[in-house]
């Protein structure tokens, strides 16, 4: 059994944790237990039984309607002298609190210690042992026990705490678990130099702090105590008091990194699915969900602001308390942006889906994840989809946390600063230059997520573009990542029309790929003929553009150095793998430029060959058999209309002639007869 430490206040002294009765009407050399019975070792026979759950006490009344109003009450109210049984099933703290009591009413001296203190405080108080029956009653001793003792040491408090557990809401009532929790706020905040430290997570051998020791002289003095040292002892309170502690500290200032460290180490050692997947719980995690819901306490008070989820079957004690403590850990998490990290918070969003959280709450948590989404991983983004959807991960989770991170990006870049001119305008630009960097980081992660994805065969292809179009066209300065996805998404899904396949390509910027991703796309028989095309012409684009801005850099760089003579100085000054490199990117595009001319020069034949045979086709069924006379007619016919068109052309030649026979004298041609 722990000793209390000595302590004294006031004037009084309190016997080293010691606590007995100066007056007691029987004597007695102290109780005897048999089975499950205890007897007074004493020669006055008994004639009271009181009945605490399974024990029973056999007593007298003197000595308890001395000092105890309660029973007082009970005797004289039932108007039955030979009233010789009580049942006090509602007792706080059982029968080994009653034990306790019943020996103070009898003068045994009774050990105060950290474990027992806070039921004989409610027992005092539901026994009413007030100043008016007898001064320096039980609940006069044990408040100044509590004051003076407890609330002074550090591990006291702990332990007093932890042991309130199971007496609500007395201890609440009597505003036990308030103090101690201020007690531990305190202590926790207070400056731990001059203190010598212990910690309730240690071994037990280690003695308690003694927040009264602050001589110059003390061994621990010059140890330097690290700024987690409180995080194992506030850990192993249940849920509701944690909530309290953390709470009181908040108040008295403590760094939001420190208590989002707390919540992190308590959230790790009660909920093991944050670290180990799958519903299997760890040693150290099981333990303490059993001690959590077992033990006969169950938690009837403590906070009021949890809201309990919707739900379609009834879940398990280890369910129902593991969905209390991440309700209880949403709403005690700092506002700050850092003060836990955004793989926790996903991970704590994955148990909460699994667990059906009320969806305020994972709401608010979805949030607090988009205000760091930058720092998310592709592994903590797979979250499996809980619900009814057929998709295998929730990826109209990751839209809604993409539109978090977009919607605070909008709201940090438009809030005002009030700064000075020249520091606003620092500001505002290092702001600009971090969330264009923090939308960068998103963009690949988006990339990747869709990559990983888009293997699932019942993604939609709504789904998959909106989620790829979901950030603006900056964010984005090379597409590589997306072009990844899509040809995986292709891969999964082979069966869609030429039409999907377009619509699917235009989330892609073609003039934003890289060299390899180009020659891969240009290769791919999956993409259409239209986007390789397209990433053909780009890539000539690049290559023209780089051309011509190397010629401007050099021409503007001709005033400081000596101008390049000819090309071959030039290619000697260019490094070698540079060259290799562009020439075996140029060759390859114009080798897919000579296919891509010779497909189109065949496509022509191919087009001419079947005109001429629609033509000789159509030829051949318009043709009829005819008469030969009337094929002749229609041959003079043929005939007639040549020998027309022929005389209209030789018609004005002959006239030409005549004119110049006219103008030139006529010659006679002497003839020979």
């Amino acid at each position: 059994m722990w000793e209390s430490e000595n302590e004294s206040s006031g004037g009084r002294d309190y016997g080293n944790g010691v606590l007995s009765s100066s007056k007691h009407g029987v004597k007695t050399e102290g109780f005897e237990l048999r089975d499950q019975s205890w007897h007074v070792t004493t020669d006055i026979p008994s004639d009271l039984l009181v009945q605490v759950g399974d024990v029973s006490f056999h007593l007298h009344k003197y000595p308890l309607l001395s000092r105890s109003g309660k029973m007082n009450r009970i005797i004289y109210e039932s108007r039955d002298p030979d009233l010789n049984k009580v049942v006090l099933d509602e007792l706080p703290g059982g029968p080994e609190a009653f034990e306790l009591a019943t020996k103070f009413c009898y003068g045994i001296a009774v050990d105060l210690t950290a474990a027992n203190i806070s039921g004989l405080r409610c027992a005092a108080e539901y026994l009413e042992m007030t100043e008016d029956l007898e001064e320096g009653n039980l609940i006069f001793k044990t408040e100044a026990f509590l004051s003076y003792v407890v609330l002074s040491s550090w591990r006291d408090s702990i332990l007093v705490l932890k042991s309130c557990e199971k007496l609500s809401p007395w201890a609440e009532n009597l505003q036990i678990v308030r103090r101690c929790s201020e007690s531990i706020a305190w202590k926790a905040c207070a400056n731990p130099k001059g203190i010598r430290w212990a910690y309730t997570g240690k071994p037990p051998k280690v003695s308690s702090p003694k927040w009264n020791d602050m001589k110059e002289s003390s061994p621990g003095r010059n140890q330097q105590v690290p700024a987690d040292w409180w995080f194992e002892d506030v850990s192993i309170l249940r849920i509701d008091h944690f909530v309290r502690v953390v709470t009181a500290i908040k108040v008295k200032g403590m760094r939001f990194e420190l208590i989002g460290a707390a919540i992190m180490q308590y959230a790790a050692k009660w909920l093991p699915g944050l670290i180990k997947e799958g519903t299997g719980m760890g040693d150290e995690g099981s333990n303490s969900s059993n001690s959590n819901s077992s033990g006969g306490s169950s938690w009837k008070g403590g906070l009021h602001m949890i809201v309990a989820g919707t739900k379609d079957d009834p879940p398990t004690v280890q369910a129902k308390d593991q969905r209390m403590i991440i309700e209880s850990l949403i709403s005690i998490i700092p506002p700050q942006k850092d003060s836990v990290s955004c793989s926790f918070l996903l991970r704590l969003l994955r148990m909460a889906n699994m667990l059906k959280v009320a969806p305020a709450l994972v709401t608010e948590l979805e949030k607090r994840v988009g205000m760091q989404f930058e720092q998310a991983t592709l592994a903590d983004l797979l979250i499996p989809s809980y619900s009814k959807s057929e998709t295998l991960y929730d990826v109209d989770l990751v839209q809604r946390l993409l539109e978090h991170f977009l919607v605070q990006e909008q709201m940090e870049s438009s809030s005002p600063s009030r700064q000075s001119f020249p520091e606003k305008h620092m500001y505002e630009g290092s702001q600009r230059g971090n969330g264009a960097t923090a939308k960068m980081r998103v963009a690949r992660l988006v990339d990747s997520y869709l990559t990983e994805v888009s293997r699932d065969r019942n993604l939609s292809l709504t789904k998959f573009q909106v989620l790829a179009e979901a950030l603006p066209e900056s964010a984005r300065t090379c597409d590589d990542g997306l072009y990844r996805a899509i040809d995986s998404y292709l891969k999964a899904h082979p069966t869609l029309s030429e039409h999907e396949r377009k619509r699917l390509c235009r989330v892609m910027d073609c003039q934003k790929l890289s060299i390899d991703a180009c020659l891969h796309a240009a290769q791919n028989e999956r993409l259409p003929l239209r986007v390789v095309v397209q990433v053909l012409f780009s890539e000539q684009v690049k290559i023209s553009n780089a051309i011509a801005n190397s010629s401007l850099k050099e021409a503007g760089e001709s005033h400081y150095q000596p101008v390049i003579s000819n090309r071959k100085t030039l290619l000697e000054g260019t490094p070698q793998s540079f060259q290799e490199g562009w020439a075996a990117a140029k060759k390859d595009i114009n080798t897919l430029k000579f296919e891509l001319d010779n497909m189109k020069t065949k496509y022509l034949e191919l087009q001419n060959d079947m005109d001429n045979l629609q033509r000789q086709f159509d030829k051949m069924s318009k043709q009829k058999q005819t008469s030969a006379w009337s094929s002749g007619w229609k041959k003079l016919s043929k005939l007639t209309k040549m020998t027309n068109l022929e005389n209209q052309d030789i018609g004005p030649q002959m006239s030409t002639a005549a004119e110049q026979t006219r103008k030139t004298p006529r010659r006679w041609r002497n003839s020979i007869s």
